[in-house]
């Protein structure tokens, strides 16, 4: 059973930054495609920007030129810098594994920016 857990949400101004972290347990992680999805309230959960198992990265128009993910297999860890944040970005964002026709996800970690 993989385990995801988040960590780096928090209150920030408008324009500013936070890094979030996810932390997988278990073997597969350097396997895995890995990503970052928010869900604002009242809304669906969507993407924000994926990673694949060789480093190809992929992201949401709106946070094009924003964000940056990465992942340290070293560490089972992956990272979404977030810059220039704005009230929008204002979401829980969960972190998504997926390897092998299987996909995790871990609980979320709250981002709210104000303005």
């Amino acid at each position: 059973q993989v385990q995801l857990v988040e960590s780096g949400g928090g209150l920030v101004q408008a324009g500013g930054s936070l890094r979030l972290s996810c932390a997988a347990s278990g073997s597969i992680f350097s396997s895995s495609a890995m990503g970052w999805y928010r869900q604002a309230p009242g809304k669906q959960r969507e993407l924000v920007a994926t990673i694949t198992n060789g480093g190809s990265t992929n992201y949401a128009e709106s946070v094009k030129e924003r964000f940056t993910i990465s992942r340290d297999n070293a560490k089972n860890t992956v990272y979404l810098q977030m810059n220039t944040l704005k009230p929008e970005d204002t979401a829980v964002y969960y972190c998504n594994l997926q390897v092998w026709g299987l996909n995790y996800w871990g609980k979320g970690t709250l981002v709210t920016v104000s303005s």
